[in-house]
């Protein structure tokens, strides 16, 4: 399905070669200042030629805001937003229309439709997280301005390369910001790692091939008891949402799988009273949960991390076959990154806002006692 939420509510819409992608937002609380530049700052992170390293398509990306404001104000009513697709080459697939690229989903929507959007890779396109980001950006904004949730996330693994672990634990306990990311073209605040990382996008692509990563993504100032029991676990909303995002393949919250080497000694986040605050308020000596217990938010940063493949569409020759059966050679054509995690990075950001603010407002319907 194409919508994500129950109250905070998006429903993208477009495909990499159409007229235009967006989303409509349903569930934004009134009155609430917004304009354009409150969500290009996101979309300008996402977009493609934003260095050597990405897709050479020429696109702005520029978004409007169609309905759902007056003088630039919320007014609880669907905001629609749109994105114009103004660099199509639908002429670079004609090659490929009987022939389904090997781990893209061309054969699967055919399979699934009898049809498929044979130009670029249509609703499985990176193009329709456009509608994701700028939705993101306004949920985000009112998690910001109501609860002083911030959310970051960075590049911590490019193929073989990580950052080293002692590091990645200063990282997150630190006040990072998105300057400090953005300013490596990879999206990895350490510095050193970042140069190694680049190295290996950039072998991938001088060899016509691709190359995967992992994102890891902070949460700070969670309310405790966010999140909802049994099937709708906070950690599983998430889960769901950032695999929804393409080319992901793996999620893992706390101390993930590192955690099952651990004891439960070991593993236990004991309590603690945080002697700063005014209310008796519990916090944990350690966060191997993640910020989640019982599927609810205890008040501690959230923290996982997201696994994404290498982009399917490559340069180099393969041997695949046609719909048909018969044996072929593919020499793939279009513009496209050799490894996504980078522009991914703002659209991990994004889902997780979308989490959170549906999240906060379910728990908001129930009661009006979430503590910050």
């Amino acid at each position: 399905m194409s919508t994500f939420g129950t109250i905070f509510q998006v429903t993208t819409f477009g495909e990499s070669h159409c007229a235009g992608v967006g989303c409509i937002v349903q569930g934004v609380p009134p009155r609430m200042k917004l304009n354009e530049s409150d969500i290009q700052a996101q979309l300008d992170r996402r977009k493609p030629g934003q260095s050597k390293l990405t897709t050479l398509r020429g696109e702005a990306d520029l978004v409007q805001i169609l309905s759902g404001t007056e003088a630039n104000t919320t007014l609880g009513t669907p905001i629609c937003l749109f994105v114009p697709n103004r660099d199509c080459k639908p002429e670079d697939y004609v090659s490929m229309l009987d022939i389904p690229r090997p781990s893209h989903a061309d054969y699967t929507y055919q399979k699934k439709y009898g049809i498929r959007a044979a130009s670029g890779g249509g609703r499985s396109s990176a193009r329709e997280t456009i509608g994701r980001v700028a939705a993101g950006a306004i949920a985000e904004k009112w998690l910001s301005e109501c609860y002083g949730i911030e959310i970051i996330a960075y590049v911590s693994g490019i193929g073989r390369i990580q950052i080293p672990p002692e590091t990645e634990s200063l990282l997150k306990e630190s006040a990072l910001k998105r300057t400090q990311i953005d300013q490596s073209l990879v999206r990895c605040p350490d510095q050193k790692t970042a140069e190694l990382m680049i190295h290996e996008v950039e072998a991938a692509l001088n060899d016509q091939d691709s190359v995967g990563g992992i994102i890891t993504c902070i949460c700070r100032n969670i309310p405790a008891g966010i999140g909802e029991p049994v099937f709708d676990k906070l950690e599983a909303m998430l889960a769901h949402a950032m695999l929804s995002i393409p080319a992901t393949k793996g999620f893992e919250i706390g101390s993930g799988f590192e955690g099952t080497k651990m004891r439960g000694s070991q593993h236990n986040d004991m309590f603690t009273n945080d002697a700063s605050s005014c209310n008796t308020k519990l916090t944990t000596k350690t966060n191997n949960s993640g910020g989640i217990q019982g599927g609810i938010s205890n008040g501690e940063p959230i923290l996982f991390r997201v696994a994404f493949k290498p982009p399917a569409t490559i340069g180099k020759t393969q041997m695949t076959c046609t719909f048909d059966g018969e044996p072929c050679l593919l020499n793939a054509k279009g513009r496209h990154d050799p490894c996504v995690v980078p522009r991914a990075v703002p659209i991990v950001e994004g889902m997780t806002a979308l989490v959170l603010a549906d999240q906060i407002l379910l728990q908001k319907a129930k009661t009006d006692n979430i503590s910050v």
